[in-house]
């Protein structure tokens, strides 16, 4: 299995990565201002899953088809954008009905839509692609054999840190916005800024990432 070492310089990295603020921490954000708590929550648990299926693919070896194949690793990242531009236009459009979603008015978004969405973003993540794909195998000790359940276990060490560190920044994004629901003309700047969050995280999306 993983040694202790390996283990800890993994986690260390991780830490690294994950508390840069990247795709799936901006959009809990711009959920948990848009929509509240309960949707960052489910967001993270969303996202925490569809970063989890990546690692799936990477111990299994799909991953290394994305890592590869430009063509693959375009194609996910510009539909991950795509969708991200998507939800922020569509946030941008119904900024106004946040009151009544305080007021107890309105249609709230399901959770297990909010859920999806939050898949989404984390299976479409470029920078966790790269990271799973490029990095995730090196710590692992091929001489101890089991070679795709030490992938699964280094996974599981990554999302705990991701689940934490994305929860942490939902809670204190879902506590601005109650300052902010005091008053509809913030409500309403609220609703606008998640949205254009979400807008410029997917045009950052798919102008950044790999030049080959």
């Amino acid at each position: 299995m993983v040694s202790t070492d390996r283990l800890l310089a993994f986690a260390a990295m991780s830490f690294l990565l994950i508390v840069i603020p990247g795709p799936s921490v901006l959009f809990v954000v711009g959920r948990a201002l848009a929509q509240g708590r309960r949707a960052a929550l489910t967001t993270v648990v969303g996202n925490t899953l569809g970063a989890y299926l990546l690692i799936v693919a990477v111990a299994f070896g799909i991953g290394s088809v994305v890592e590869r194949s430009v063509l693959v690793f375009t194609s996910l990242k510009l539909a991950g954008a795509a969708y991200l531009v998507y939800l922020g236009v569509k946030a941008w459009r119904e900024r106004g009905s946040l009151r009544a979603s305080f007021a107890g008015e309105g249609v709230a978004h399901g959770g297990l839509r909010t859920f999806l969405e939050g898949f989404a973003v984390g299976v479409t993540n470029p920078k966790t692609i790269v990271f799973f794909a490029a990095v995730l195998p090196q710590f692992v000790d091929r001489e101890q054999g089991h070679v795709a359940v030490q992938m699964l276990l280094l996974g599981l060490v990554f999302n705990a840190i991701a689940l934490a560190s994305d929860t942490v920044w939902g809670l204190a994004a879902a506590t601005a916005r109650d300052w902010f629901a005091r008053s509809p003309r913030r409500l309403s700047l609220v609703g606008g800024v998640g949205g254009l969050a979400m807008i410029g995280l997917g045009v950052t999306v798919a102008a950044t990432g790999r030049k080959d």
